[in-house]
């Protein structure tokens, strides 16, 4: 466990920063900005990353938004996520904002006892989480290759033991039905219905829900359907989703779904082309040696952590950091909300007085969870014989056979 004195520090810091961090979230939800488009959110947490001593990288990955910004030289190596890309058209109704300034005042706390500690602290700026898998292709590009450890935290509606708390995998794809068109009155006959093609298919995905498992969900929606009554529709694209919270049963319920998308086609005599819309999200895996001092120190913090066994909806890209190295990406409460994310409401809240100290608590909890880790000899040898043994991302990419994306 960590002295009281160095816990001391590490919460002092955070405490102290709480204005500075208070600012940056509530910048970042002023501007709102959507996937790989976060060009002011990330500025604004580099340069208080910076003015906090740490050294920053910008467009790490490739990736104009992505960045990493690092403190200290210690062996275990803790990377703290990121994440401040809004959703389209409600803002910060995931409350983004949150996590990046949770992720910045961690890292200062964390910075704070690096060398007593033998740390070294990275923030991992991550952009496009809501839609394009920023940590995903920073896994690829080998952004994470390095860390011993890696964790983030999300705002909810309750403080949820990370240990009993789990998110779906999701595949996107966009089906592409082509036909031919015809006059819909003149020469019906010489259509090839792209249309029909695609109402088939969701009649059939509707008739698939009723043999598929509660845990597994399918959602969609047709992006282009036709362009006037008249007109036989020679195209019609449908965009669709699977989640589930095991990779096999994910990858088996993909191909469920495709089936349905191509009988459409075979019934109505069209073709189907199947395109991976954004990187697949792999289901988030817990690390029970982060996962119980974190909920310790959210307990020390005066909150109460509850039992969030059973099914929780929703996706993130840091589950496939999570396949890769030891992680967690615990839930903390925004007081006096009690809406749901990804609504207008939550979005208000992640700027209200609940949201504000969900940051900071957020932040010490994480620091404090990290610290403990880092300074119980045990678990420590553990973590960093696995790092050691861990290859590079992309090589085991190669050996499972898949392909790393340009």
């Amino acid at each position: 466990m960590t002295s009281e004195a160095l816990r001391d520090r590490l919460d002092g810091a955070i405490r102290d920063s709480r204005a500075r961090l208070v600012s940056l979230s509530r910048d970042i939800h002023g501007y709102a900005e959507p996937s790989f488009a976060e060009h002011r959110a990330a500025a604004r947490v580099r340069d208080e990353l910076a003015r906090a001593g740490f050294e920053v990288t910008e467009g790490v990955a490739d990736l104009p938004t992505a960045f990493t910004a690092r403190f200290g030289s210690g062996d275990f190596v803790v990377g703290v996520c990121a994440e401040y890309d809004a959703l389209p058209e409600i803002g910060h109704a995931c409350g983004h904002n949150i996590i990046a300034a949770a992720a910045v005042g961690a890292a200062i706390g964390l910075a704070a006892v690096a060398d007593e500690l033998g740390l070294t602290v990275e923030v991992v700026g991550c952009p496009a989480e809501e839609h394009g898998g920023g940590k995903v292709l920073m896994l690829e590009r080998g952004c994470f290759d390095h860390h011993t450890v890696a964790l983030m935290v999300h705002p909810g509606t309750a403080d949820a033991d990370p240990a009993t708390t789990y998110t779906q995998g999701v595949s996107r794809f966009a089906a592409t039905f082509s036909g031919r068109a015809a006059h819909a009155a003149a020469a019906p006959t010489d259509g090839v219905n792209a249309g029909d093609a695609a109402v088939v298919a969701q009649v059939a995905v509707g008739l698939l829900r009723q043999q598929l498992p509660a845990t597994a969900r399918v959602g969609l929606f047709v992006r282009d359907g036709g362009q006037a009554t008249n007109i036989i529709p020679e195209r019609t694209i449908v965009d669709f989703e699977v989640r589930e919270f095991d990779l096999e049963r994910l990858h088996d319920l993909r191909g469920r779904v495709r089936a349905c998308f191509e009988a459409g086609a075979l019934a109505t005599g069209c073709t189907v082309e199947f395109e991976e819309t954004e990187p697949e999200y792999a289901p988030l895996l817990q690390d029970t040696r982060l996962a119980r001092p974190f909920a310790d120190a959210v307990r020390g913090l005066g909150r109460t952590v509850q039992d969030a066994s059973g099914m929780t909806g929703g996706s993130t890209d840091m589950g496939n950091v999570s396949q890769y190295l030891p992680s967690i990406h615990p839930m903390i409460d925004v007081k006096g909300s009690g809406n749901p994310p990804h609504t207008r409401a939550f979005a208000d809240d992640a700027v209200a007085p609940g949201g504000d100290d969900a940051a900071i608590d957020g932040a010490i909890a994480m620091a404090r969870a990290i610290a403990d880790v880092a300074s119980d000899p045990s678990v420590r040898r553990g973590l960093l014989a696995e790092q050691a043994e861990r290859a590079p991302y992309a090589a085991l990419a190669v050996a499972s056979g898949s392909e790393a994306r340009a």
